[in-house]
């Protein structure tokens, strides 16, 4: 039996657990520990484009939630079948009921809630339009008797409230706010160096380095709190790629620990000696892949060297690019051999159309990818 869905509107910002803004890792984390109240959940993607498209989190029979292509930001709330009693639905705005197993929410019923507002197929207002289609998310459709009183409302849009002369468009990203304070917005990683991490909000936050051979556990403890895990064992199969062999002692022999920070989309192998960050990882999060909702994607650029010492604009190259610009940006020359991974070979309950991905060693820096040309990790060395 599903528990029975109250949602209190907030125009601009959603309800409940379900804000504007949101991560998708964090509301799907979120989701997993509610399984009585949200039992089926259905993830929607462009297989074809999956790391860069936005996403759709349908929960059946009620909420369909537009997530952003870049970022992974809830973007827009859909709410429909109001009249759906698998579960009930009731709908309310500050202290009035306007739907409920028991009311019927039409137009005259918004209009007396929330007031005039522009002629049209839609009611709408600053982050919230009420429509009488029974269509998916997306624009509404024309509906005929447009002016009747009585029309019946089929689904409540909650979306961000836009800045004056913009137009909301279900493509863009979300503009930043309150619930992104501590994110990380982006992560600038350079080859043979480390990382430089940057947080919301932007214009306030102090960018924080983190330096392969230099920066410590404690470091990272004090920096970027405790980690959500600590494991033990690293994955020899990155062996091939260390620089190192496998057979000698000391950094090279598998020896460390990971720090794993699910939260900021990486992880980082501590040297079990000297506890200095050994190897950074930072994860794209793309659906479909082995890893999917493990990690919050991290919005991570890898940085080249500049032209000068004037340039202030170093080239750059990002988690939406494709694999082969990537590599030849790290390599212009012939790119280097590649092994296969397989990172469902441990999980046997796992079964995905392209469970394998292959890792791609440069100088210091190593991608991994789909036969779809979609670097889902870097490691940097």
């Amino acid at each position: 039996m599903y528990s029975a869905l109250d949602i209190d509107l907030k125009p601009g910002r959603g309800f409940g657990i379900f804000e504007i803004g949101t991560s998708l890792w964090t509301l799907v984390d979120t989701l997993r520990r509610h399984p009585a109240a949200y039992p089926q959940i259905d993830v929607k993607y462009d297989p074809d484009a999956s790391a860069t498209t936005p996403i759709v989190l349908h929960i059946r029979p009620h909420l369909d939630l537009l997530f952003s292509g870049k970022h992974q930001r809830l973007h827009t709330i859909c709410i429909r079948k109001l009249r759906d009693p698998n579960p009930p639905v009731r709908v309310q705005y500050k202290d009035s009921i306007l739907s409920s197993p028991n009311e019927i929410l039409r137009r005259v019923g918004v209009g007396k809630v929330f007031g005039p507002t522009y002629p049209g197929d839609e009611l709408r207002y600053p982050g919230i339009w009420f429509s009488f289609d029974d269509d998916i998310l997306g624009e509404g459709l024309n509906v005929a008797h447009a002016g009747d009183r009585t029309q019946e409302v089929k689904r409540i849009i909650i979306s961000q409230i836009e800045p004056e002369g913009r137009i909301h468009d279900a493509l863009d990203e979300v503009n930043e706010c309150p619930i992104m304070v501590g994110d990380l917005a982006r992560a600038v990683a350079k080859v043979h160096d480390g990382v430089t991490l940057y947080f919301y909000p932007t214009a306030t936050s102090t960018p924080l380095h983190i330096c392969i051979g230099e920066t410590t556990a404690q470091d990272l403890t004090l920096d970027l709190g405790p980690p959500l895990r600590i494991h033990y064992k690293e994955d020899e199969r990155m062996l091939i790629h260390a620089g190192v062999k496998a057979n000698e002692p000391g950094e090279g022999n598998g020896t460390g620990y990971f720090y794993n920070y699910f939260q900021y989309g990486m992880d980082f192998l501590i040297s079990e000696t000297t506890h200095v960050v050994r190897k950074i990882v930072l994860h794209t999060n793309v659906p479909g892949s082995p890893l999917f909702q493990r990690y919050k994607r991290c919005n991570w650029e890898i940085e080249g060297k500049p032209e000068d010492d004037e340039d202030d604009t170093p080239p750059r190259k990002r988690f939406s690019d494709r694999f082969e610009t990537i590599s030849h940006f790290l390599s212009p020359h012939e790119p280097p051999p590649s092994m296969s991974l397989d990172r469902t070979a441990d999980e046997e309950n796992l079964n995905l159309p392209n469970p394998t991905t292959s890792l791609h060693g440069y100088d210091g820096i190593i991608l991994e990818a789909t036969d779809l040309s979609q670097v889902v990790s870097v490691t940097l060395l």
